[in-house]
Protein backbone atom coordinates (compact mmCIF):
# COMPACT_ATOMS: atom_id res chain seq x y z
CA UNK A 1 0.00 0.00 0.00
CA UNK A 2 3.16 2.31 0.91
CA UNK A 3 4.49 1.73 -2.43
CA UNK A 4 1.20 2.31 -4.36
CA UNK A 5 0.94 5.86 -2.43
CA UNK A 6 4.22 6.48 -3.49
CA UNK A 7 3.80 6.07 -6.79
CA UNK A 8 1.90 9.34 -8.60
CA UNK A 9 -0.34 7.58 -10.60
CA UNK A 10 -0.84 5.35 -7.87
CA UNK A 11 -2.12 8.53 -5.12
CA UNK A 12 -4.02 10.65 -7.89
CA UNK A 13 -6.11 7.32 -8.52
CA UNK A 14 -6.55 6.39 -4.92
CA UNK A 15 -7.40 9.76 -3.92
CA UNK A 16 -10.18 10.42 -6.83
CA UNK A 17 -11.69 6.84 -5.90
CA UNK A 18 -11.89 7.54 -2.23
CA UNK A 19 -13.78 10.58 -2.86
CA UNK A 20 -16.06 8.99 -5.19
CA UNK A 21 -16.69 6.18 -2.82
CA UNK A 22 -16.75 8.45 0.07
CA UNK A 23 -19.99 10.49 -1.55
CA UNK A 24 -21.48 6.73 -2.69
CA UNK A 25 -20.88 6.06 0.95
CA UNK A 26 -22.50 8.90 2.45
CA UNK A 27 -25.55 8.80 0.40
CA UNK A 28 -26.53 5.80 2.25
CA UNK A 29 -26.81 7.56 5.63
CA UNK A 30 -27.54 11.03 4.52
CA UNK A 31 -27.70 13.45 1.56
CA UNK A 32 -28.78 17.55 2.40
CA UNK A 33 -32.33 17.45 0.88
CA UNK A 34 -34.47 14.62 -1.01
CA UNK A 35 -33.34 13.86 -4.13
CA UNK A 36 -36.62 12.48 -5.51
CA UNK A 37 -38.50 15.57 -3.35
CA UNK A 38 -40.04 17.93 -7.00
CA UNK A 39 -40.85 21.25 -5.59
CA UNK A 40 -41.51 23.21 -9.44
CA UNK A 41 -41.49 26.42 -7.30
CA UNK A 42 -38.00 25.85 -6.89
CA UNK A 43 -36.93 25.21 -10.63
CA UNK A 44 -33.89 26.39 -11.45
CA UNK A 45 -32.42 27.91 -8.38
CA UNK A 46 -29.08 29.17 -8.38
CA UNK A 47 -26.31 27.67 -6.27
CA UNK A 48 -27.20 28.75 -2.52
CA UNK A 49 -26.16 27.48 0.96
CA UNK A 50 -29.72 25.23 0.61
CA UNK A 51 -28.85 24.10 -2.39
CA UNK A 52 -25.19 23.64 -3.17
CA UNK A 53 -25.25 23.32 -6.60
CA UNK A 54 -28.85 24.62 -7.16
CA UNK A 55 -31.62 22.67 -8.25
CA UNK A 56 -33.18 21.00 -11.37
CA UNK A 57 -36.20 22.09 -13.79
CA UNK A 58 -38.37 20.32 -11.33
CA UNK A 59 -36.92 21.68 -8.11
CA UNK A 60 -34.59 18.87 -6.95
CA UNK A 61 -31.46 19.24 -5.37
CA UNK A 62 -28.89 18.98 -7.75
CA UNK A 63 -25.87 18.37 -4.93
CA UNK A 64 -28.01 14.91 -3.44
CA UNK A 65 -28.81 13.61 -6.56
CA UNK A 66 -24.89 13.91 -7.81
CA UNK A 67 -24.07 11.82 -4.70
CA UNK A 68 -26.91 9.13 -5.03
CA UNK A 69 -25.49 8.79 -8.48
CA UNK A 70 -22.20 8.16 -7.10
CA UNK A 71 -23.79 5.27 -5.59
CA UNK A 72 -25.42 4.07 -8.56
CA UNK A 73 -22.42 4.68 -10.56
CA UNK A 74 -19.93 2.70 -8.04
CA UNK A 75 -22.51 -0.02 -7.62
CA UNK A 76 -22.87 -0.93 -11.59
CA UNK A 77 -19.19 -0.68 -12.04
CA UNK A 78 -18.84 -3.90 -9.12
CA UNK A 79 -21.25 -5.39 -10.39
CA UNK A 80 -20.13 -5.39 -13.50
CA UNK A 81 -16.06 -6.12 -13.08
CA UNK A 82 -18.02 -8.91 -10.43
CA UNK A 83 -19.38 -10.56 -13.06
CA UNK A 84 -16.29 -10.21 -15.62
CA UNK A 85 -14.38 -11.68 -13.31
CA UNK A 86 -16.37 -14.81 -12.48
CA UNK A 87 -16.62 -15.25 -16.62
CA UNK A 88 -13.39 -14.41 -17.74
CA UNK A 89 -11.09 -15.95 -15.68
CA UNK A 90 -12.50 -19.50 -15.22
CA UNK A 91 -12.70 -19.17 -19.36
CA UNK A 92 -9.16 -17.80 -19.63
CA UNK A 93 -7.55 -20.52 -17.20
CA UNK A 94 -10.18 -23.28 -19.48
CA UNK A 95 -8.34 -22.08 -22.52
CA UNK A 96 -4.58 -23.03 -20.82
CA UNK A 97 -5.83 -26.00 -19.76
CA UNK A 98 -7.67 -27.61 -22.59
CA UNK A 99 -5.81 -28.99 -26.04
CA UNK A 100 -4.27 -26.74 -28.23
CA UNK A 101 -7.40 -27.24 -31.20
CA UNK A 102 -10.03 -26.35 -28.55
CA UNK A 103 -7.91 -23.46 -27.09
CA UNK A 104 -7.34 -22.27 -30.63
CA UNK A 105 -10.86 -21.92 -31.40
CA UNK A 106 -11.79 -20.94 -27.99
CA UNK A 107 -9.40 -17.79 -28.63
CA UNK A 108 -10.42 -17.11 -31.87
CA UNK A 109 -14.23 -16.87 -30.67
CA UNK A 110 -13.23 -14.26 -27.83
CA UNK A 111 -11.70 -12.63 -30.62
CA UNK A 112 -15.08 -11.95 -32.17
CA UNK A 113 -16.78 -11.24 -29.53
CA UNK A 114 -14.36 -8.48 -28.33
CA UNK A 115 -14.91 -7.22 -31.77
CA UNK A 116 -18.32 -7.19 -30.69
CA UNK A 117 -19.14 -3.54 -29.12
CA UNK A 118 -20.54 -3.81 -25.38
CA UNK A 119 -22.74 -1.34 -25.91
CA UNK A 120 -24.72 -2.69 -28.35
CA UNK A 121 -24.74 -6.09 -26.37
CA UNK A 122 -25.95 -3.91 -23.41
CA UNK A 123 -28.66 -2.17 -25.30
CA UNK A 124 -30.31 -5.77 -26.50
CA UNK A 125 -30.26 -7.48 -23.38
CA UNK A 126 -32.08 -4.79 -22.10
CA UNK A 127 -34.43 -4.14 -24.49
CA UNK A 128 -35.22 -7.63 -24.11
CA UNK A 129 -35.29 -7.93 -20.23
CA UNK A 130 -36.37 -4.12 -19.20
CA UNK A 131 -34.26 -0.89 -18.58
CA UNK A 132 -32.50 -1.14 -15.00
CA UNK A 133 -29.07 -0.49 -13.38
CA UNK A 134 -28.33 -3.98 -12.55
CA UNK A 135 -29.53 -4.81 -16.32
CA UNK A 136 -26.93 -2.83 -17.93
CA UNK A 137 -24.40 -3.38 -15.31
CA UNK A 138 -24.39 -7.82 -16.42
CA UNK A 139 -24.19 -6.77 -19.58
CA UNK A 140 -21.40 -4.58 -19.55
CA UNK A 141 -19.40 -7.26 -17.00
CA UNK A 142 -20.59 -10.04 -20.08
CA UNK A 143 -18.88 -7.89 -22.31
CA UNK A 144 -15.93 -7.28 -20.09
CA UNK A 145 -15.36 -11.33 -19.82
CA UNK A 146 -13.72 -11.66 -22.81
CA UNK A 147 -11.52 -8.49 -22.40
CA UNK A 148 -10.70 -9.67 -19.26
CA UNK A 149 -9.79 -13.60 -20.41
CA UNK A 150 -7.97 -12.83 -23.64
CA UNK A 151 -5.85 -10.48 -21.07
CA UNK A 152 -5.30 -12.95 -18.76
CA UNK A 153 -4.51 -16.36 -20.98
CA UNK A 154 -1.23 -14.85 -22.29
CA UNK A 155 -0.02 -14.55 -18.13
CA UNK A 156 -1.88 -17.78 -17.12
CA UNK A 157 0.38 -19.69 -20.22
CA UNK A 158 3.64 -17.79 -19.08
CA UNK A 159 3.13 -18.62 -15.21
CA UNK A 160 2.22 -22.15 -15.99
CA UNK A 161 5.39 -23.20 -17.92
CA UNK A 162 7.76 -21.92 -15.53
CA UNK A 163 9.95 -23.32 -13.10
CA UNK A 164 7.66 -23.82 -10.32
CA UNK A 165 4.74 -25.10 -12.37
CA UNK A 166 6.82 -27.83 -13.80
CA UNK A 167 8.07 -28.83 -10.55
CA UNK A 168 4.35 -29.02 -9.39
CA UNK A 169 3.77 -31.83 -11.85
CA UNK A 170 6.90 -33.32 -11.49
CA UNK A 171 5.90 -33.97 -7.84
CA UNK A 172 2.50 -35.70 -8.65
CA UNK A 173 -0.04 -32.69 -8.46
CA UNK A 174 -2.68 -32.41 -11.30
CA UNK A 175 -3.19 -29.68 -13.73
CA UNK A 176 -6.17 -27.67 -12.16
CA UNK A 177 -4.52 -27.72 -8.59
CA UNK A 178 -1.29 -26.37 -10.11
CA UNK A 179 -3.70 -23.76 -11.85
CA UNK A 180 -5.57 -23.06 -8.83
CA UNK A 181 -2.67 -23.05 -6.35
CA UNK A 182 0.90 -21.82 -8.25
CA UNK A 183 -0.33 -19.97 -11.72
CA UNK A 184 -2.98 -17.80 -10.77
CA UNK A 185 -1.81 -16.72 -7.48
CA UNK A 186 1.47 -15.73 -9.73
CA UNK A 187 -0.63 -14.27 -12.24
CA UNK A 188 -2.28 -11.78 -9.71
CA UNK A 189 -1.24 -8.72 -10.27
CA UNK A 190 -1.77 -8.83 -13.89
CA UNK A 191 -5.70 -9.61 -12.74
CA UNK A 192 -5.66 -6.84 -10.63
CA UNK A 193 -5.00 -4.36 -13.19
CA UNK A 194 -7.10 -5.80 -15.45
CA UNK A 195 -9.94 -5.60 -13.26
CA UNK A 196 -8.96 -2.05 -11.96
CA UNK A 197 -9.33 -0.91 -15.59
CA UNK A 198 -13.06 -2.78 -16.49
CA UNK A 199 -13.82 -0.61 -13.43
CA UNK A 200 -13.13 2.33 -15.30
CA UNK A 201 -14.61 1.29 -18.66
CA UNK A 202 -17.79 0.11 -16.74
CA UNK A 203 -18.17 2.86 -15.23
CA UNK A 204 -18.24 4.95 -18.30
CA UNK A 205 -20.67 2.22 -20.01
CA UNK A 206 -23.07 2.80 -17.22
CA UNK A 207 -23.01 6.71 -17.69
CA UNK A 208 -22.91 5.97 -21.63
CA UNK A 209 -26.31 3.61 -21.24
CA UNK A 210 -28.02 6.00 -18.85
CA UNK A 211 -27.48 8.99 -21.08
CA UNK A 212 -29.13 7.01 -24.00
CA UNK A 213 -32.09 5.60 -21.80
CA UNK A 214 -31.10 2.47 -21.70
CA UNK A 215 -29.36 2.24 -18.03
CA UNK A 216 -30.56 3.26 -14.67
CA UNK A 217 -34.49 4.42 -15.30
CA UNK A 218 -36.03 7.23 -13.45
CA UNK A 219 -36.14 8.62 -10.91
CA UNK A 220 -32.98 7.26 -9.50
CA UNK A 221 -30.32 9.68 -10.22
CA UNK A 222 -27.83 8.83 -12.42
CA UNK A 223 -24.64 10.93 -13.54
CA UNK A 224 -25.73 9.71 -17.22
CA UNK A 225 -29.37 10.76 -17.26
CA UNK A 226 -28.92 13.84 -15.49
CA UNK A 227 -26.20 14.77 -18.81
CA UNK A 228 -29.12 13.75 -20.84
CA UNK A 229 -31.77 15.71 -19.22
CA UNK A 230 -29.33 18.89 -18.57
CA UNK A 231 -28.74 19.06 -22.04
CA UNK A 232 -31.10 21.38 -23.56
CA UNK A 233 -29.93 23.60 -21.34
CA UNK A 234 -26.26 23.64 -22.72
CA UNK A 235 -26.74 26.89 -24.28
CA UNK A 236 -28.36 29.22 -21.03
CA UNK A 237 -26.86 27.29 -18.27
CA UNK A 238 -23.90 25.55 -19.42
CA UNK A 239 -22.61 25.27 -15.53
CA UNK A 240 -25.99 22.54 -14.93
CA UNK A 241 -23.54 20.48 -17.05
CA UNK A 242 -20.10 20.49 -15.51
CA UNK A 243 -21.01 19.34 -12.16
CA UNK A 244 -22.05 15.22 -13.69
CA UNK A 245 -19.69 15.32 -16.16
CA UNK A 246 -16.90 16.04 -14.03
CA UNK A 247 -17.94 13.58 -11.94
CA UNK A 248 -17.98 11.04 -14.66
CA UNK A 249 -14.24 12.25 -15.24
CA UNK A 250 -13.15 12.11 -11.66
CA UNK A 251 -14.17 8.08 -11.35
CA UNK A 252 -12.96 7.26 -15.17
CA UNK A 253 -9.60 8.66 -14.43
CA UNK A 254 -9.32 7.80 -10.35
CA UNK A 255 -9.52 3.79 -11.84
CA UNK A 256 -7.35 4.83 -14.84
CA UNK A 257 -5.06 5.69 -13.17
CA UNK A 258 -5.05 3.37 -9.42
CA UNK A 259 -4.63 0.68 -12.15
CA UNK A 260 -1.83 2.19 -13.50
CA UNK A 261 -0.11 2.88 -10.22
CA UNK A 262 -0.73 -1.08 -9.46
CA UNK A 263 1.14 -2.04 -12.70
CA UNK A 264 3.85 -0.39 -11.94
CA UNK A 265 4.03 -1.31 -7.86
CA UNK A 266 2.68 -5.23 -8.80
CA UNK A 267 4.08 -6.32 -11.60
CA UNK A 268 8.49 -6.88 -11.29
CA UNK A 269 9.06 -5.90 -15.15
CA UNK A 270 7.71 -2.75 -14.79
CA UNK A 271 9.59 -1.26 -11.52
CA UNK A 272 12.86 -2.81 -13.04
CA UNK A 273 12.39 -0.98 -16.54
CA UNK A 274 11.66 2.05 -14.24
CA UNK A 275 15.07 2.29 -12.35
Amino acid sequence: MIALLRNPSGLIGAVLVTVVATAALLSLVWTPSDPLAVDPTASWLAPSAAHLLGTDALGRDSFSALLVGAQVTLGSALLATTVAAILGLPLAAFIELTPSVVSSFLQRFIDIMIAFPTLILAVILVTSFGSSTWTAAIAVGLGASVVVARTVAPELRRAHASDYSLLALAAGASSGRIMLHHVIPNAGSTIIVRLTQVLAGAALAEAGLSYLGFGTPAPTPSWGRTLAEMQPQIMTRPEVLLAPALCIVIVVLGFNLLGDGLRDTLDPRTRRSNR
